[in-house]
């Protein structure tokens, strides 16, 4: 008996993942004071904080794969006596496909802090002083919490697998009983592809309200002062997935086609085995999840303009600024409003979906008995096993979550990759390791 197994696996997992630390608070104090007449006073403060996250896959896999197992084909030709017959032992082809691509894991522990604790100060100068405090926080896009992902995976599997235990021949027989005997033929393919995942977790680092206080007190006449102050914080959150798969799949098993010609003896029969073909294809594609855990920012803001003497010039100009903003894409359409590195290198704009081509087959038929000269020990006979084919495909994508983690359940065959996205961040690590 000849049995053949083919058994074919490629796993690639790339990832990436990011801790941060929240931003400590931040307490500024500035003063211009006591100056003497005709004195010009300047303070420019920038402060920057910034944590940018990059995260970026790209995957290509083809995968081109024949699998054939056989016991038939046989031929029995111009004998002479005794019994004649052909009996085959069972074909086994098994495929099997697994493509496990692309996943970005961002944890950043902090939304830029709002515990800044301002006091800017212009107090008790002199007649003709000029004063101005210009000071400028930013934790935005670029220079606060930015944070991208992208993934792009493009998988073609093409598969013909093939089992036959069949065509066999019998031919110019003179003798007793003549048959044909085969065995089983089965082919299975199995292809799960799963690809991107994103899953990012933006999450404290508010540190409480912060303190702003403005003041411009008791200066002396014709003095200039001036305060501006402009602060800023945002949060920028950007996820996209391009996939393309395409699953091309031709599966037969027969155990059919045997034929008995010109025999002359005993019984003439032909007698098949089962023939069973089966194609399970998965595809599990494009998922999103964002937890975005960043409080408001709300300042506590003291402004006062107080005391100051004859034809001063006191101005307090404060800019107060906090943004979220969150984009999830799934084979989205190009995007002008995001950086340029992102929208020509993000793969966004690609051909994307699922096509799943499959031709099953499973065939005990197509048998001949001709020409058949027997005796009164019993009639020519065909007797067939079953043929049963199964075909299951099933599709799953293009999720976008924002909030609450979702209850995604991801169990992979042959023991390979898990990820139980009921999420607890250090659960969805498990998809990064080979069970």
């Amino acid at each position: 008996m000849n049995k053949l197994q083919k058994r074919v696996v490629s796993i690639i997992a790339t990832s990436a993942m990011l801790f941060q630390t929240a931003m400590p608070a931040l307490a500024i104090t500035l003063e211009i004071s006591g100056n003497n007449s005709d004195s010009d006073n300047t303070m420019y403060v920038n402060v920057d904080s910034s944590t940018y996250v990059s995260q970026s896959n790209n995957a290509n896999i083809d995968n081109n794969i024949d699998a054939s197992a056989s016991t038939g084909g046989n031929e029995v030709e111009e004998t002479s006596g005794g019994e004649v017959s052909v009996e085959t032992g069972d074909a086994t082809t098994d495929v099997t496909v697994v493509n496990s691509v692309n996943s970005n894991q961002a944890s950043v522990s902090g939304c830029g802090t709002c515990a800044t604790d301002v006091d800017i100060l212009i107090k008790d100068n002199n007649t003709d002083t000029d004063n101005k405090i210009d000071l400028d926080i930013n934790q935005n896009q670029g220079s606060g919490v930015a944070l991208f992902q992208n993934n792009y995976a493009n998988v073609d599997n093409d598969v013909d697998a093939y089992s036959s235990t069949g065509k066999n021949e019998i031919e110019e027989t003179t003798g007793g009983d003549v048959s044909i005997d085969t065995g089983d033929a089965t082919t299975t393919v199995t292809l799960s592809t799963w690809a991107n995942a994103n899953s990012a977790v933006l999450g404290g680092g508010s540190g409480g309200n912060g303190l702003v206080s403005l003041k411009i007190l008791g200066n002396n006449s014709d003095s200039d002062n001036d305060i501006y102050l402009d602060l800023d914080r945002s949060v920028y959150l950007a996820q996209d997935n391009n996939g393309h798969i395409d699953n091309d799949v031709d599966a037969e098993s027969s155990t059919g086609k045997n034929e008995i010609e010109e025999a002359v003896g005993e019984l003439a029969s032909i007698e098949t085995g089962d023939a069973e073909a089966t194609v399970t294809v998965d595809n599990m594609v494009n998922f999103n999840w964002a937890d975005v855990n960043c409080d408001g920012c709300l300042w506590d803001v003291t402004a006062k303009i107080a005391d100051n003497n004859t034809d001063t010039d006191n101005k307090i100009k404060a800019d107060l600024v906090n943004d979220l903003a969150v984009f999830q894409e799934n084979c989205g359409v190009q995007r002008l409003d995001l950086p340029l590195w992102f929208i020509f290198g993000g793969n966004n704009n690609h051909k994307c979906g699922v096509d799943n081509d499959v031709e099953a087959y499973a065939k005990t038929g197509y048998n001949e008995l001709e020409e058949v000269a027997g005796n009164h020990n019993g009639d020519p006979s065909v007797d067939t096993g079953d043929a049963a084919t199964t075909v299951e495909v099933g599709n799953s994508g293009n999720a976008n979550v924002y909030g609450e983690a979702p209850e995604w359940d991801w169990e992979m065959p042959l023991g390979g990759f898990n990820l139980n996205l009921t999420l607890n961040l250090s659960e969805l690590l498990a998809f990064l390791h080979l069970g």
